[in-house]
């Protein structure tokens, strides 16, 4: 295990390659081996790939309550100072590219370009809150196995479940793996998220959108949404993929990234 002293917390993380710096932040309720192929494709292509486990998650140490957006954003800073990286390309899937949006708005002179994957930039609405405190009161009474459960068919698309079944297991692994104390914090944060469509109206950085075409919770109709408001930003639709495209299809979403990621070294 690779780890570091951030503030109040012990933070797992891999550190892979060498180069320009990607960043990877995972979503709920995974850990950054959800990453692992994307990680893995780009350093071999000549980036440093940094994935943390986030607070309450994986390897990372669990703090119970709330924990908002703008901890886990600097749980990730303090990591990326603590690393020596100053300048990098950021990207998110879910409740991570909510932690990238807040990232954005907290650090924009640092970010080079942001991937922002099967997410939304809106706030919670008052139906939402009361149903992520729900769910968070459910997964400390009774634990994360029956959640996980009830979710898989939501996170991976039909045809995943059918064809791919080691990433349905992957998938299935991480979510009953996660501390049920540390994805309640987060559930209960995540509820008071702020809006972001202002921010990302101000990029100027190279911007990817993803979304797979089968998404329960951020369909294509929300990332086209998105998309639409980030000033010179692309839009990749992974067709048969759910909530997961980067596992799902992990050879479509990588070529999105690579576009990404070449648009980045072009402009510099």
């Amino acid at each position: 295990m690779t780890s570091a002293s951030i503030g109040d917390i012990t933070i797992g993380y891999d550190d892979t390659g060498q180069g320009d710096a990607l960043v990877l932040v995972h979503g709920h309720p995974f850990d950054r081996s959800m990453w692992r192929p994307q990680a893995e494709h780009v350093a071999a292509a000549g980036w440093r790939v940094v994935v943390p486990d986030l607070r309450g998650y994986g390897e990372t140490t669990v703090v119970p309550g709330a924990t908002t957006l703008d901890v886990f954003a600097g749980d990730v800073m303090g990591l990326l100072d603590h690393l020596g990286i100053d300048r990098f390309v950021l990207g998110g899937l879910s409740m991570g590219g909510q932690i990238a949006m807040e990232i954005v708005r907290l650090r924009p002179e640092r970010i080079r370009g942001l991937l922002l994957a099967d997410t939304t930039p809106r706030a919670e609405t008052d139906e939402g809150k009361a149903e992520r405190h729900r769910v968070a009161d459910r997964l400390q009474a009774e634990g994360m196995a029956d959640h996980a459960e009830e979710l898989l068919p939501r996170m991976v698309s039909a045809q995943t479940l059918a064809e791919r079944p080691a990433v349905a297991e992957h998938v299935r692994t991480m979510m009953t793996a996660a501390p049920a104390e540390g994805a309640a914090a987060a559930l209960r944060g995540r509820a008071e998220r702020p809006d972001y469509r202002a921010t990302l109206e101000g990029l100027t950085v190279p911007t990817l959108v993803v979304v797979g075409t089968e998404d329960a919770f951020t369909p294509v109709a929300v990332a086209e949404e998105m998309h639409e408001g980030i000033p010179g930003s692309s839009l990749a639709v992974i067709q048969g993929a759910g909530h997961l495209p980067n596992l799902e299809r992990p050879t479509e979403f990588d070529e999105a990234l690579d576009n990404l990621l070449r648009s980045v070294a072009t402009t510099g």
